[in-house]
């Protein structure tokens, strides 16, 4: 039996695979996408000679001083004209004094990823560069990047597609912005080139990545040291009880070493300069 050939013209050729878009968003292709987001940031950082960071975790939700500012006003003439809901109108009044408060945090992620940023363009003649490193989005990942960009450096954000508050931010280094789909591959890249990390008040996703780092380190996973700074003590402390868990034998005291509260930008600038040039910068390094 003869077998009919069919034949192609030249508009009807099969697709490669690698050019089929149809197959690489399917779930058959999964794992080319997870292996796509581990191969182009490698092949992207290792042309830019990235190999040390110093990343600051954080909410998305924390405004600008200037934002914030902005937004009480806003708020408080609202509520100064009234014709509304009295107890919304408050509300709204509230929320942007809590704002407010919060926008500290801001402005110190922002100076302090502007020291770092200097202080590491000191380093001219040394293999290592620390460069601010954020989750490419707004809030603390903002100021941070921020603050490195007013120092004319360098600066990294590692972007995920979210349905909301993950928009990135204008102040990424063009080259160093990244865009990820898979959150445990944007935290590999998170851990994989840090050298130091600051955590910032967040919500889940700051606990998530702040104690998978400290789980990390915690459980000798990590080959390198990593200073690890808590900033903002009026947050932290009332939220979780460290001592609680030593007392319930759920960490050891000795785990307390592993991390350093800070409440000011000159603390954590002087701490992680100390240690990053103890652990990184020594003369036989």
């Amino acid at each position: 039996m003869e077998i009919e050939k069919e034949s192609f013209d030249s508009g009807k050729w099969p697709e490669k695979a690698y050019k089929n878009p149809r197959f690489l968003t399917s779930t058959a292709a999964r794992e080319v996408r997870v292996l796509c987001e581990f191969v182009e940031p490698r092949d992207r950082l290792k042309k830019l000679g990235v190999k040390d960071t110093v990343v600051f975790f954080g909410s998305a939700r924390t405004p600008s001083r200037e934002v914030a500012e902005k937004r009480l006003a806003e708020a408080e003439a609202a509520a100064l004209r009234g014709g509304g809901d009295a107890k919304a109108l408050a509300t709204a009044v509230e929320t942007a004094e809590r704002n407010l408060h919060q926008s500290r945090y801001y402005e110190d992620a922002r100076e302090l990823a502007r020291r770092m940023t200097e202080w590491s363009k000191t380093l001219h003649n040394h293999v290592h560069r620390f460069i601010v490193c954020s989750g490419g989005g707004p809030g603390i990942m903002e100021a941070a990047n921020r603050g490195a960009s007013e120092a004319q450096g360098q600066t990294a954000g590692l972007n995920i597609s979210l349905p909301m508050e993950q928009n990135p931010n204008p102040y990424q280094t063009r080259e160093l912005s990244f865009e990820f789909h898979y959150f445990f591959i944007r935290k590999f890249w998170f851990v994989y080139l840090a050298k130091a990390l600051v955590a910032f008040p967040g919500g889940f996703g700051t606990f998530d990545e702040l104690f998978e780092v400290l789980t990390l380190i915690q459980t000798n996973k990590l080959e390198k040291p990593m200073p690890v700074i808590i900033y903002g003590t009026e947050f932290w402390k009332p939220l979780i009880d460290f001592d609680w868990l030593i007392k319930w034998g759920m960490i050891a005291p000795e785990d307390l070493e592993l991390f350093h509260f800070c409440d000011s930008v000159d603390e954590a600038f002087e701490l992680l300069k100390s240690e990053l040039t103890r652990l990184y910068l020594n003369e036989d390094d």
